[in-house]
């Protein structure tokens, strides 16, 4: 896929890097992620996925914007409140960049509609809020052989990770990648949530930038893939540490006793 002199001086900075160069930026454009949630996470890195030139994007979210995501949904301003996120969302990156394709889905995600809303995507970028949702999205990923980049955050912490366990289901157990619910295997009885609890608005940010930049590097190939490990950062200390994460053999999904 050839880029037009436009898009070579708009991404100028990205093909002077060896590991993206032509081929890669060229990868991007090709490429349509779908990403569920378009708020705190979801919104900051669809800025940037937008801007680094990824050929479509597609926002899934049923919500309305309201002033009290404003704090930190940097997608939104205050004139669109009452909007839908997506067709708001969809409004700024146009603006940002004219040249990729914005898909609005105005809809919940649900275990019965999660493969759909999924299918054909490159990549998955999953910033919703609820375990329930997290399932059903890990789930549709790994029938699908998708990669999931997942992101959370709550108070001041937060954490990403990159799940293949989908792309890996044809090799031998001990070779296999982890899925989501290896990492978390059930819902904890009761789940904060940022509306109960609290967040730092810079956090939401600062996550979904690493989320971003993960989903770039599995696009052209850049790096090492932060898959089957953990990510975490407390912005209290401002320390980060990464932990390895293992396969579950048991897990719900992808465990040895699941059809797959």
């Amino acid at each position: 896929m050839t880029l037009t002199p436009d898009q070579l001086e708009r991404y100028a900075r990205h093909i002077m890097l060896k590991e993206v160069g032509g081929p890669g930026q060229a990868r991007l454009k090709n490429a349509e992620i779908a990403l569920i949630g378009a708020g705190g996470l979801g919104g900051p890195a669809a800025l940037y996925l937008a801007a680094a030139g990824v050929g479509r994007i597609r926002l899934i979210d049923d919500d309305e914007v309201s002033l009290s995501n404003l704090q930190r949904q940097i997608l939104f301003d205050t004139s669109q409140i009452g909007t839908a996120k997506v067709d708001a969302g969809a409004t700024q990156l146009a603006k940002l960049n004219p040249d990729i394709e914005i898909i609005p889905v105005s809809e919940r995600l649900t275990t019965d509609n999660a493969a759909d809303l999924l299918d054909g995507a490159t990549l998955v970028l999953d910033g919703s809020d609820t375990f329930s949702t997290r399932f059903d999205v890990n789930q549709a990923c790994f029938d699908l052989g998708s990669i999931l980049v997942s992101g959370a955050i709550g108070r001041w912490a937060g954490q990403v990770s990159v799940f293949k366990a989908g792309l890996s289901k044809s090799r031998p157990e001990d070779e296999r990648a982890p899925c989501y619910r290896c990492f978390v295997s059930e819902a904890p009885e009761h789940a904060e949530t940022c509306e109960e609890v609290g967040v730092i608005g810079p956090l939401a940010g600062f996550v979904a930038a690493r989320m971003a930049l993960e989903t770039v590097k599995e696009i052209t190939g850049a790096g090492t893939s932060l898959s089957g490990r953990v990510w975490i950062f407390d912005g209290l200390t401002g320390d980060a540490r990464t932990i390895a994460l293992k396969r579950d053999p048991d897990c719900a999904t992808c465990g040895r006793n699941t059809k797959n």
